[in-house]
């Protein structure tokens, strides 16, 4: 087996693979400390699934209103088990994060009701339903207010603006675990904890709602752990596995999941209705994935780290620190810099990898974005891909990795086509 030609196939050189192995030896226990939660989190939502008696039974479709859907309904057990939460609503209709962080503040916010975001400013699609950026059928147009607090230059929470922030409209607590287009700390389950624990000691009736996004099963627990009312993802991140092929999720309290479901479909329906189309299975068998999917994913990102950290490049989380989602964050200070860096990231996709990405216009966002993902779901983050605003400090955000050797093989293109671009330099 000569995998050093493999590589060369590749247009890999010599020196790259050298520099990448030293890398990689120097993660051995790192990655053992992946393997481990996984493993964790893998028995976690096997149990989830054998207490909800998941059968082949419930992977068959439904159409039209998808009354008595026993499918959907199992799934959604599934993710309430699997998520210790009272309730979920696991949907197809759900057709991105965003989207369901919409349902999620929508059903749960009226009228004179104000969202506080105790972490700074929200991910830029959030902008616009939030009504920060004016938009047509923002929050803002209903009534609905907003309060930010920032965090404090080292990343921790600022309590004191917190506690004068929350006021007798504050309904809700926007809380972002990662890092959306920032380079910011992503905040561990540990550190949530302690925020919602410091906001409910304030105001004990507000929600706290955290967007999961990119850190499902990266910890052996979730924010519904440490008391969470909601969180909310997309399934074509983390917990969809790479199979499930549109979706999104709301799991917590009962109240809260009931008033976005009426969001979702209509008062007096909720849950009852919203046909399964046939991509149960998927789901299912996504969710079973999604801890070692995960793990691979988690392995490249902690990789890319390293690799750029030694090469110079500031790196959010650095090479040593613990993982918290599975976005890594490059800066590269120049426009260039990031654009040879993605169009390695998709030289290295198994579909689209002949297409050079370039950045565009993208809805939702403040400035170009470039955006890099050979994808078999499109759009899917969990697979290999990357992506950035072009504006400065010129950062780029690169994630997923079905398995880990793809994970690696996108990163090592990258550094060869900025090598070859000369804009980095091996040791």
């Amino acid at each position: 087996m000569d995998l050093l030609k493999q590589y060369k196939e590749f247009g890999i050189s010599e020196e790259v693979l050298k520099f990448a192995g030293e890398v990689e030896r120097s993660l051995l226990e790192r990655f053992e400390a992946i393997d481990r939660t996984a493993e964790y989190n893998q028995l976690k939502v096997i149990k989830a699934m054998q207490e909800a008696r998941v059968s082949d039974i419930h992977f068959a479709g439904t159409t039209g209103y998808g009354y008595n859907d026993i499918g959907r309904d199992t799934l959604e057990t599934v993710y309430a088990k699997a998520f210790h939460g009272e309730d979920a609503l696991v949907r197809p209709q759900l057709i991105s994060g965003t989207h369901a962080l919409t349902v999620a503040l929508s059903g749960n916010l009226r009228p004179g009701d104000e969202i506080l975001s105790p972490v700074g400013k929200p991910y830029d699609t959030l902008e616009e339903v939030i009504g920060i950026r004016d938009s047509v059928g923002s929050l803002k147009e209903f009534g609905i207010g907003y309060r930010q607090v920032d965090l404090l230059p080292d990343g921790s929470f600022d309590y004191e603006n917190i506690r004068k922030a929350i006021n007798s409209r504050t309904k809700l607590a926007e809380i972002q675990r990662s890092k959306g287009y920032a380079t910011r700390p992503t905040l561990s389950v540990e550190k949530i904890g302690e925020l919602i624990a410091f906001i409910k000691s304030v105001k004990p009736d507000v929600i706290c709602m955290v967007d999961n996004c990119y850190g499902e099963f990266v910890e052996t627990v979730e924010p519904t752990d440490v008391g969470a009312d909601m969180i909310v993802g997309s399934l074509i991140k983390n917990p969809g596995g790479g199979l499930a092929p549109i979706g999104g999720y709301i799991v917590g309290r009962a109240d809260c999941i009931e008033r976005s479901a009426y969001r979702l479909t209509a008062p007096g329906l909720g849950k009852e209705v919203g046909a399964s189309l046939g991509v149960s299975q998927p789901m299912y068998q996504g969710l079973f994935l999604a801890p070692t999917v995960v793990a691979g994913a988690l392995k490249g990102a902690v990789f890319a780290a390293n690799v750029y950290e030694r090469l110079g490049f500031a790196v959010v989380p650095d090479g040593r620190e613990s993982r918290h989602d599975i976005i890594q964050s490059i800066t590269f200070g120049t426009p260039e810099g990031v654009i040879r860096f993605c169009e390695g990231i998709q030289a290295a996709a198994p579909v689209d990898s002949f297409v050079t990405p370039e950045p565009w216009a993208m809805p939702g966002y403040d400035s170009d974005v470039i955006m890099a993902a050979g994808a078999f779901i499109q759009g899917a983050s969990i697979e290999l891909s990357a992506d950035a605003p072009i504006k400065p400090p010129y950062a780029v955000y690169f994630q997923g990795g079905l398995t880990w050797y793809h994970a690696k093989l996108g990163i090592l293109k990258s550094l060869q086509n900025l090598i070859d671009g000369g804009l980095a330099k091996l040791p």
